[in-house]
């Protein structure tokens, strides 16, 4: 047996080649001309050889199905089956090639039935693109057995390539081009037809972007400009989000409309999981109604939530957002060619051009054929008397037709169509109609030979054949166009910056309070209900900001966590509010030590950070502006330290430390050094044995109007001058601050204040009293004050802030 050595390198190149090619033209990439895959093709033809037509009864799918496979599509019923079923869902075809009658599946990514329960014909479009093809306006091809023949493409007039798209993945390459409104298209190719030298940026003014069946939105950016121009781009789209008004001024956030391709249940999915893990704040009910008449996703909303951050997190969180990338990969003249929006439509063009060439010499010749017979029957009726003798005498046909031809002049084909008259074409009336006809025949026969030899009349036909598919199919734009691209919604924009109150329990309860909750009281009064807490729990953090700065919060193990102050949750006055670790990712044993609100991260400003063993650290704000999810260390701490306070100060600012036995330190911000953001610091203050930090206050240099104000855990406050605080240096044990006693309990806290501002209080027992700072005495530094509340059994003053006094006064 002779050996046979084959080159495996070769071989491979070859053979993988050819299968590469296989994969490209015959299965993954559509043809540029009609825009369909081979399968959509063959099914379509199959049907029109079936008369499975709009204008007939629907048929089995099984039917078709085996109708595809049998003759032209020798693979397996699933990929023909899922193809026609494609075809069919309005959801996925901008306009449907098929009507289906049955299940044939749903957005929510549900699986249409068997192939013998449904039944489907061509749709009314669909027979567009099979009009005029017994009229030789196509090539056809032996099937894959030799034993039928079939198109090598269909001669549409519909623009299929970009009115449904096409999707596919080949080898080495893939395609994605989303579908359009077709009378958009219609436009751009009548612009074509009568400006063919017009640009792509022209056709563009025409061709808005895509429109996809779903509806939505589309952003017309750089993206969709590359995407018709290169041929490559990348769009945002979005769904269509709408807020609705409820019963007793609740609202709710519906999803009216889903990108394109989404599955609405995975859409669902992520919503709920979402809102489950608090991802999705405010959300207490989400409802999926969505019936044949549309998409309707309800997400209703607690009150006082603000629908736009909802909406915001949809389209940050979930797929109600996301982008769709255009790559215009089609198969011109069988090789795989990147389009652009003017060579898409061209080549389209100059199919239509093409076909409705061959139809005109198909019809051309048959007109002439037709004429040339009628001419030979009225050149019969003037000698019939003749004709009929000599046929009379005839002994055969085949003599009675050579005589025909001899004597007379008359051709083969007209001599038998002679033969074949029957009598009743003697009369006037039938002569009549032959010379109408003949003259009907003549005009068409002209007309047919100006589309051919007159390139402007063969563009009114172009011109007429398109203003009647859009005239006929063409459908309202579904999907909207935006023309700005846009990163996301502005939150900002559409919440005012209001004055509010944080408020942050010890054990991590946190809110938002509208600060016109709260009204001033005079001092000594009773105050009004506050934050609603555990037995175990109590108010650690008050702080008045506005809804557009940044909140930072710092925990007691010395980490950075940021956030924007209107995204923590509303509350009401005496809501309990949501815990921290819903907002964020602390660790075990940590908790948010202290607050901080800024507007921006000047490189001028600095954080000064200060501990409860007296350390300090000043290190520059710009080095905290980009903070992870995950938090960022703030500062490095030592053994059984922790973090109290945060500041945000500058070189000429002064620092007033204080602590629980009434202590207090004032020295200037140059002693401390800037530090980078893991450092420890350095000593401020040096503390006597059981004493600690509480509070940390900063004042401008040469600032002599500044007061202190002083509260203890018992509810005793004094105002002291800041210039009774003498300069010391960083370090030292510092000077009496406030006389503490068991009468008034150790120093919970320092801050400065003016005559116009008013004081805050916060009791362990959850109420809130607003008094003038006024009306609280400036007295030295050594003196325990005056009475500021007056407290409940075994209740003490937790915390205290200070606010812009607006000159009200109300009492409870």
């Amino acid at each position: 047996m002779a050996e046979f050595k084959v080159d495996i390198e070769k071989e491979l190149r070859q053979s993988y080649l050819a299968y590469s090619l296989s994969v490209i033209i015959g299965r993954a990439i559509p043809d540029a001309r009609d825009g369909l895959k081979p399968v959509h093709r063959r099914i379509l033809f199959a049907q029109s050889q079936m008369a499975n037509t709009y204008n007939r009864p629907t048929k089995k799918s099984a039917r078709v199905v085996g109708d595809v496979i049998g003759k032209y599509h020798p693979h397996g019923d699933f990929a023909v089956y899922g193809a026609l079923v494609r075809m069919a869902q309005d959801f996925n075809m901008r306009d449907p090639l098929e009507d289906g009658q049955g299940n044939f599946g749903s957005i929510d990514g549900d699986s249409a039935a068997a192939m013998r329960y449904t039944e489907v014909r061509m749709s009314r479009l669909a027979s567009e693109f099979l009009d005029d093809i017994e009229k030789k306006t196509v090539d056809f091809r032996p099937n894959y057995d030799g034993s039928e023949q079939e198109p090598e493409v269909l001669p549409t007039k519909v623009p299929n390539l970009l009115l449904n798209g096409s999707s596919g993945i080949a080898v080495g390459m893939a395609t994605n081009i989303p579908p359009h409104n077709l009378g958009e298209l219609c436009d751009a190719l009548l612009r074509l037809i009568d400006e063919p030298d017009c640009t792509v940026d022209d056709l563009i003014d025409l061709v808005h972007g895509p429109d996809f069946p779903t509806a939505g939105f589309v952003y017309a950016g750089q993206g969709l400009l590359d995407a018709y121009r290169t041929g490559r781009g990348v769009v945002k789209v979005r769904g269509r989000v709408e807020v609705e008004e409820r019963k007793k001024g609740q609202q709710s956030v519906v999803i009216r409309e889903i990108p394109y391709a989404l599955n609405k249940s995975v859409l669902v999915t992520k919503i709920a999981a979402l809102v489950n893990d608090r991802k999705l704040d405010g959300v207490t009910d989400l409802r999926d109604l969505s019936d044949k008449k549309g998409i309707r996703i309800i997400l209703d909303l607690r009150r006082g939530t603000i629908p736009e951050l909802v909406i915001n997190a949809l389209y940050k969180y979930t797929p109600l957002e996301n982008s769709f990338g255009i790559n215009m990969l089609a198969v011109v003249d069988n090789k795989p060619q990147q389009l652009n929006l003017r060579t898409a439509l061209t080549c389209f063009l100059d199919h239509r051009r093409e076909v409705v060439i061959r139809r005109t010499r198909f019809d051309l010749e048959k007109a002439q054929a037709r004429a040339h017979i009628v001419e030979g029957l009225l050149k019969a009726l003037d000698i019939i008397d003749e004709i009929v003798t000599l046929i009379r005498a005839s002994e055969t046909p085949q003599e009675a037709k050579s005589g025909l031809v001899e004597r007379f002049g008359f051709t083969e084909i007209q001599a038998q169509s002679i033969l074949d008259m029957r009598l009743q074409r003697l009369t006037g009336l039938e002569r009549d109609k032959l010379l109408d006809e003949y003259h009907e025949l003549q005009k068409l026969i002209a007309y047919l030979t100006s589309i051919l030899e007159d390139s402007e009349v063969l563009r009114g036909v172009l011109r007429e054949e398109t203003q009647y598919i859009k005239n006929t199919y063409a459908t309202p734009r579904r999907t909207e166009v935006v023309m700005d691209e846009l990163d996301g919604i502005d939150i900002e924009d559409l919440i005012p910056d209001e004055d509010v109150v944080i408020t942050l329990s010890r054990r991590g309860y946190i809110k938002r309070t509208t600060l016109g909750n709260y009204q001033q009281q005079k001092r000594g009064g009773k105050g009004i209900a506050g934050l609603h807490t555990s037995e175990d729990d109590f108010v650690q953090e008050f702080l008045t900001t506005t809804n557009h700065q940044y909140l930072l919060l710092f925990t007691n193990k010395g980490r950075m966590h940021q956030l924007k102050v209107h995204q923590v949750p509303e509350g009401s006055r005496t809501a309990k509010g949501m815990h921290i670790a819903n907002l964020l990712p602390l660790e075990k044993d940590e908790w948010v030590a202290n607050a901080l609100t800024v507007r921006e991260f000047s490189e001028e400003s600095y954080f000064l950070f200060t501990t409860k063993q007296g350390m300090v650290k000043r290190s520059s704000a710009s080095l905290y502006a980009r903070c992870r999810k995950s938090g960022m260390i703030a500062l490095g701490l030592k053994e059984g330290d922790e973090l109290i306070a945060v500041r945000e100060v500058t070189d000429s600012d002064h620092v007033v430390l204080a602590t629980a036995h009434g202590m207090a330190i004032r020295f200037a911000m140059p002693d401390v050094r800037p530090m980078g953001r893991s450092a420890s610091g350095v000593k401020g203050i040096g503390l006597r044995r059981g004493d600690e930090v509480v509070a940390c206050v900063t004042v401008k240099d040469g600032d002599n109007s500044t007061m202190i104000m002083t509260v203890s855990a018992l509810g005793y406050g004094k105002r002291t001058k800041i210039d009774l605080y003498r300069m010391q240096s960083r370090g030292g044990i510092g000077l009496i601050n406030f006389k503490a006693s068991p009468k008034t309990g150790s120093v919970i806290g320092a801050m400065p204040v003016s005559d116009t501002d008013s004081l805050i209080l916060l009791t362990s027992t959850n109420k809130i009293i607003r008094l003038s700072v006024e009306e609280v005495r400036s007295v030295g530094r050594a003196t325990m004050g005056v009475r500021l509340v007056r407290l409940d059994d075994g209740a003490n003053v937790v915390g205290f802030d200070t606010v812009a006094d607006n000159g009200e006064s109300e009492g409870e």
